[in-house]
């Protein structure tokens, strides 16, 4: 398609996107701007990040850029630097033959996932192997024009959602594909084809499979996103829910936990549109909670100690069954464990404890959190506590720390006296050796 028949305009590309597609162009390799960043432009959306896809090879990407650094085992990417933006390049993907040659750069498991896989082809073998159509768009940085090797432009036009070649194959080459197509189906408000829905609930389970430090990305993008309530409805119509959270549904799905997940999803929704600040450390908190308090009671009826010893030990057992299925990091579950712990500490605000839990850093999520419970619950006791912390807020300021990280209040700042004058260093002159004596061995 010349330019004159689609509607993207260099001017709505990232300025540093643009200066890798030049400077490859310019060097005698094809450059076009792929995916994401071209369906988005498409539909009148800003996109979150540019994909450049060319037929030099990484290590050719490499040598014309100094900013670079080459990552990926299974593909092979060149992540272009620019401060904190990184434009990522990758080479035009080819199709597997059987030559000795490609069997030692394609590794495949016996479920069919790819293990391994740096076959380089053409432009045309890179778009069959792009796994959604609309994905499978391309813009030449040469003429401007526009290429769609698999119908991707009718299918944006319909509004649907479809996977090149076999679904099923393509599937099991990439479980996490299965996550994408929910992801993109709600995201922008895409129908996903019969072809491409019908295996996901047959195949779920190929997501055990899949490492636990991807998944935490994939979620992420999933729930932290803008459409977080929409994907998690279609996780669970779509029967993947339960392979990323097995935990909610060890005894059963419980009416009280998605409630109280679906309104933390809402608010999470609305203060991304709104610009502000979201954490995943909150979103896991709201998710793991009841399965804490089933755990933490159970625990306290089987051994007999008391409900908030059985609270701290049932934390620490949570998370590790989180953590063998989504690998959250430390920080993050350190900051769970906070927002837990202080819905034990808030409604016990007698003397000064309302302000030591009130300069406490993760203050603001926990009482959001209680906030939450307190509307899920429709709890009378709770609605009162959350009242009190309301009043509490309105006649005391908020610590430093509670707004941004700061360590400003630990150490007092130094101010010279202006009168006095500045005391000299003192050095002490280092002690000479003896003399050692010639005679002496």
């Amino acid at each position: 398609m010349p330019r004159e028949q689609h509607s993207i305009s260099r001017s709505d590309i990232d300025e540093n996107a643009l200066k890798v597609l030049y400077r490859l162009h310019n060097a005698g390799y094809r450059a076009l701007l792929v995916g994401g960043g071209v369906r988005d432009l498409l539909l009148g959306l800003k996109p979150k990040d540019f994909d450049i896809t060319t037929d030099a090879t990484p290590e050719q990407v490499k040598a014309l850029f100094r900013n670079c650094r080459l990552i990926g085992r299974r593909f092979r990417l060149a992540h272009i630097l620019f401060g904190r933006e990184i434009i990522e390049v990758a080479t035009f993907r080819g199709h597997h033959d059987e030559t000795e040659q490609d069997k030692q750069k394609v590794k495949q498991s016996q479920q069919g996932m790819l293990l391994r896989d740096n076959v380089y082809g053409s432009l045309e073998e890179d778009a069959e192997r792009r796994d959604f159509t609309v994905n499978a768009l391309y813009y030449d940085i040469a003429d401007f024009s526009l290429y769609d090797f698999c119908g991707g432009m009718d299918d944006l036009a319909q509004r649907r959602l479809t996977l090149i070649g076999e679904p099923e194959v393509r599937y099991r080459e990439d479980p996490v594909r299965m996550l994408r197509a929910i992801r993109f189906a709600a995201k922008l408000d895409l129908s996903i084809s019969d072809e491409c829905a019908e295996p996901i609930r047959r195949l779920a389970s190929l997501l055990q499979d899949i490492p636990a430090a991807r998944h935490f990305d994939e979620v992420i993008k999933l729930l932290l996103s803008g459409q977080g309530l929409a994907t998690y409805r279609l996780l669970k119509e779509y029967k993947l829910l339960p392979v990323l959270f097995p935990i909610l549904f060890k005894g059963g799905e419980d009416d009280k936990a998605t409630k109280m997940i679906e309104q933390a999803l809402t608010d999470t929704d609305k203060r991304i549109a709104e610009g502000k600040r979201v954490t995943p450390a909150y979103i896991y908190a709201v998710m793991l909670w009841y399965p804490l308090e089933q755990r933490a009671q159970e625990m306290s009826f089987e051994s007999g100690i008391e409900l908030h010893d059985a609270f701290m030990l049932a934390m620490n057992e949570v998370l590790t069954i989180q953590v063998k299925t989504i690998a959250i990091p430390k920080r993050f579950t350190a900051a769970i464990r906070d927002i837990w712990v202080l819905q034990h500490r808030l409604p016990r605000f007698g003397g000064k404890r309302a302000q030591r839990v009130y300069a406490h850093e993760k203050f603001r999520a926990a009482f959001d959190f209680l906030s939450l419970r307190a509307r899920v619950e429709q709890s009378r006791e709770l609605a009162e506590l959350t009242a009190w912390w309301e009043e509490y807020q309105l006649h005391n300021k908020l610590p430093e720390h509670n707004n941004a990280r700061s360590h400003t209040n630990k150490a007092k700042e130094y101010k010279p006296n202006a009168d006095r004058p500045a005391k000299k260093r003192r050095y002490n002159k280092p002690k000479r050796k003896p003399a050692v004596s010639k005679n002496n061995d």
